[in-house]
């Protein structure tokens, strides 16, 4: 099983991220990883194994940041590595994607993102959300870069099949963390 964490706060969003996936260890998985909005950048860390190797090259990392999200990853599309790991990213490092359940459609998906100049980094179901909201960012309409994200995830959501859970932040909207789920579970608090 796999489990996502977020945060948005006033304090540093690390510790609480890696004490969620510490909660989580319980569930069974192969790798877990953070992305933290620093200076409107995504900092990116993962590692494979226990939650304590994420802490380690966390703390060698150092990123620090009010804005966050973080999962634990059992695979299904994938063999359990670094690169496979969540988060995910688009091609420009802005977007970044963490995601539990299955997506249907990722290959036929994938090869028309690819086809479209997409590359990808990973066998994961999960890069291809990331490189799709991308894609629905440069058409999606809306006066904010938050409006547009909000409509460029519509329009992924349409397009994409399966039984899903996912978290999306964008380095362009500081303090905001985007949660979608369609059949399986998210809380919220």
């Amino acid at each position: 099983m796999c489990g996502i964490i977020g945060y948005v706060g006033k304090k540093n969003s690390v510790p609480f991220i890696i004490d969620g996936l510490k909660k989580l260890e319980y569930r069974g998985y192969d790798s877990a990883g953070i992305s933290i909005l620093q200076e409107e950048k995504l900092v990116t860390v993962r590692a494979v194994g226990k939650v304590a190797e994420l802490e380690k090259a966390a703390l060698l990392a150092n990123p620090k940041g009010q804005c966050g999200i973080g999962h634990t990853r059992w695979a299904t599309h994938g063999k359990p590595c670094e690169e496979n790991s969540h988060p995910h990213t688009d091609c420009t490092g802005e977007i970044v994607v963490v995601h539990n359940g299955i997506i249907e459609n990722f290959l036929t998906l994938r090869e028309k993102l690819s086809s479209l100049g997409h590359r990808f980094k990973s066998e994961t179901d999960t890069e291809v959300i990331a490189h799709l909201i991308e894609e629905n960012l440069k058409t999606a309409p809306g006066a904010t870069p938050k409006e547009r994200l909000i409509n460029a995830v519509r329009k992924t959501n349409g397009e994409i099949s399966g039984a899903y859970a996912y978290g999306v932040l964008w380095a362009r909207v500081p303090g905001f963390l985007l949660g979608v789920k369609n059949q399986s579970p998210m809380v919220v608090g």
